[in-house]
């Protein structure tokens, strides 16, 4: 069966089958019709939609639900990722369940209301203080919306924290012809709640990598909920041993099991002279581009992030060293591994991949050179397949 609709509905559709029974958000293109779709439908399903007087009211909102039970949900664009700002700290710091959708346009401030950008890569990630992890997913396609939008829902419930789901103007509102088995129901984790009998520590870690069970406001339990850094029960605190220990779990909770969160999809040929790394609506583009360079015999290998943050550096690095292990490029004598990054912004991953490309590459023998190439437009226009081969020298 096949079906005709565009990313944001696959996201708002995703979200009531993901359990989320609160959304609260403000208008603002492109990210406007999620807000509409979950006005209209979740009430049928016994939720609450709000639209709030502001983007700061929205996502506060959003944070009052979570910790009173709720399944969270908001979406904005942006200008109201700015406003958020200081809200997702709170998010991290207090430890809330809670799916933000940023359906990114070109900035900054107002920028182009209705222009399709990738310029909140790394804002999403350093947008709020303290430089603690978050978890960031990223659909390419209208089906990636809705598989990666459950799956925002069940990492924000495993790691009680904001999650992202970074799309794009191109992906959410351009309508496209969808397989529905495409279109993936995983289950969503139920949230685990502290039992009314157990004496209730909310910051008393087993360990620095593992959650506290929840305690709902209104619930059998004592609860704090504070910005600021406490101790085991929720009391402020400024004993460095017990400071030292929170902030290390913020830390530890996701970047010890970031094997259960990264997500790619790998298109790698052996052989291949050129490896192309994208995401969200650049990954169309760069697929166009792989399926025309081996129509005409010439090898390309793609990678597609489906999860920016953390980065899965572990991907990427498999992902090169396939390039390593054997080149066509080195069959002709050709020293010279070439990765090109394309995105619409003025090359925010395109950094972290020369990070990565910077370590010793230990599968090439001999050590060959890495030249990354960013392809990158900020005028409001989509990145081509021809662009891309071009700067892979394989056009």
């Amino acid at each position: 069966m096949r079906e005709f609709l565009d990313g944001n509905t696959a996201i708002a559709r995703a979200a009531i089958d993901a359990g989320c029974d609160f959304f609260a958000g403000y208008p603002i293109t492109p990210a406007t019709p999620i807000l509409q779709a979950m006005m209209r439908d979740l009430p049928r399903v016994g939720g609450i939609a709000v639209q709030g007087e502001d983007e700061i009211a929205s996502i506060g909102f959003c944070i009052g639900a979570a910790m009173a039970g709720r399944r969270a949900l908001t979406a904005t664009s942006g200008p109201g990722i700015s406003l958020y700002s200081e809200n997702l700290g709170l998010a991290q710091m207090g430890e809330v369940p809670l799916v933000v959708v940023d359906v990114q346009r070109l900035g900054p401030a107002t920028g182009g209301a209705t222009t399709v950008a990738q310029g909140d890569v790394q804002f999403v990630r350093w947008g709020t203080s303290g430089g603690y992890p978050l978890i960031a997913l990223s659909p390419a396609t209208v089906a990636d919306c809705y598989n990666l939008t459950l799956r925002a829902f069940d990492l924000a419930e495993r790691f009680r924290c904001p999650v992202f789901v970074l799309t794009d103007k191109e992906v959410a509102s351009t309508m496209d012809t969808v397989d529905t088995e495409e279109l993936e129901p995983i289950p969503v984790r139920a949230r685990e709640i502290a039992s009314p009998e157990c004496a209730f520590e909310p910051c008393n870690y087993p360990s620095l990598d593992q959650n506290v069970a929840m305690s709902p406001f209104g619930g059998p339990h004592l609860l704090r909920f504070t910005t600021s850094t406490h101790d085991e029960q929720g009391y402020l605190t400024k004993n460095p041993v017990k400071i030292d220990r929170l902030n290390h779990h913020l830390i530890a909770k996701i970047e010890r099991h970031q094997d259960e969160i990264d997500q790619v999809r790998a298109d790698l040929q052996e052989g291949a002279e050129v490896l192309l790394i994208s995401y969200g609506i650049t990954a169309r583009a760069v697929e166009e581009a792989v399926r025309y360079a081996r129509a005409e015999g010439k090898r390309l290998s793609a990678l597609t992030l489906l999860s920016l943050w953390p980065l899965p550096e572990k991907a990427i690095g498999e992902a090169i060293a396939s390039l390593c292990s054997f080149s066509h490029a080195q069959e002709q004598g050709r020293e010279e591994i070439r990765i090109v990054v394309a995105e619409l912004n003025d090359g925010q991953l395109r950094r972290e991949v020369e990070r990565i490309v910077c370590r010793p590459l230990r599968s090439c023998r001999p050590q060959r050179s890495v030249q990354v190439i960013g392809v990158h437009r900020i005028d409001g226009e989509l990145i081509t397949p021809q662009q891309i081969l071009q700067a892979g020298g394989v056009a």
